[in-house]
């Protein structure tokens, strides 16, 4: 650990926000597996309930393959402007506690409460207060996390769900990174863990056991993250208010992809996880921009504008498919492809932007 100032970081998670409003709302929805999103053929889950992940449905998911896991899985189709309004909700509770929060989408954000606000004595205290209150004022659960920075509350929020708490102190850190498969860790998907697992990397204190050298040999520009990330340590602030520059999503291929089929195929699944992501910000922009990474790692980007914001879903896969027709013939396999939303013109609302090592999950 360093000298650095030490911070308490809450991290907030709503369980299932979306899936858990459509249930409140519908009494007959409460204890059956739900998927908001669409049903379609080619439609992708956007949230699915506690009842419905117990068979294995997932947030981009494709709707076909979480009906081959569920057949009982009912669909309902996402209120955004309804997730939107209780968002809000809530975090007028957390400005009760803090100036200083960060949020990462609609359902999660970071809240810095070095400063006891309202006396409350202890980290822990505030996220209890914040989690009852949240329960009283809109009927939902959340979970939390309490740690001394961003990275470990937010693997902390996770780990007692639903409708629960975990705190982690400096003490802890190091250990209970140690403990956790690298899988687990934010910004390493699953394509990224199969690389960490060929390289002998399954937990965190293998992480630990590479030297900066080794990771920067493997994971370039990643490498400085990883090597403190295993360590417990991150010394990034939370930061309010900052303005989105982009929302997107991104896929690494098992497989490079060429034929152009499989490649509007990919784009298509792509979007969707986009979209999902624009809507669950809030913003809207005004370019579009496709990424694709070759075989030989070499990587290119087109944009196209438009004049006013991109205003659906169908305009957003419109624009990515003629940038994607725009490339062809293509001069090689694709490992990557990426679709992003910028200019954005409506930053009352934030999204965290694309990672480079983030994948669906």
């Amino acid at each position: 650990m360093t000298d650095a100032p030490q911070r308490k970081i809450i991290h907030v998670d709503m369980d299932a926000f979306y899936a858990s409003v459509e249930q409140r709302d519908d009494p007959s929805l409460r204890g059956r597996p739900v998927a908001v999103g669409g049903s379609r053929a080619r439609g992708v889950v956007a949230a699915a309930s506690y009842e419905a992940r117990a068979f294995g449905v997932r947030s981009a998911m494709p709707s076909v393959s979480a009906l081959r896991r569920c057949p009982d899985l009912v669909f309902v189709p996402p209120r955004f402007d309804v997730y939107r309004a209780i968002s809000q909700q809530i975090r007028a509770i957390f400005s009760d506690y803090t100036d200083l929060i960060e949020p990462l989408s609609l359902d999660e954000a970071y809240l810095d409460v070095s400063e006891d606000r309202r006396g409350l004595g202890s980290a822990s205290a505030i996220a209890s207060e914040i989690r009852d209150r949240i329960r009283a004022d809109t009927g939902l659960t959340a979970s939390a996390g309490v740690s001394y920075n961003k990275f470990i509350a937010k693997l902390a929020s996770d780990q007692n769900k639903p409708d629960g708490m975990c705190v982690i102190p400096p003490s802890r850190g190091a250990a209970f990174v140690a403990g956790l498969p690298v899988k687990r860790f934010h910004g390493v998907g699953p394509v990224t863990a199969r690389r960490m697992n060929a390289l002998g990397i399954e937990t965190g204190a293998d992480l630990a056991a590479r030297d900066l050298p080794f990771l920067q040999a493997h994971f370039a520009g990643h490498a400085s993250y990883l090597h403190g990330a295993a360590r417990g340590e991150d010394h990034r602030p939370v930061r309010p208010d900052r303005p989105t520059k982009s929302v997107g999503a991104e896929r690494t291929f098992e497989q490079d992809l060429s034929a152009p089929a499989d490649l509007l195929n990919a784009l298509e699944r792509v979007a969707d996880a986009a979209w999902t992501r624009i809507e669950r910000s809030g913003a809207r922009g005004r370019t579009v921009t496709l990424k694709l990474r070759f075989a030989d790692f070499r990587t290119i980007t087109r944009a196209r504008s438009v004049a006013g914001a991109v205003s659906d879903r169908p305009a957003f896969g419109a624009i990515g498919k003629a940038l994607l027709a725009s490339q062809q013939p293509l001069p090689g396999g694709i490992r990557l492809l990426g679709l992003t939303l910028s200019g954005i013109v409506d930053p009352d609302h934030e999204a965290e932007p694309v990672l480079p090592l983030l994948e669906p999950r």
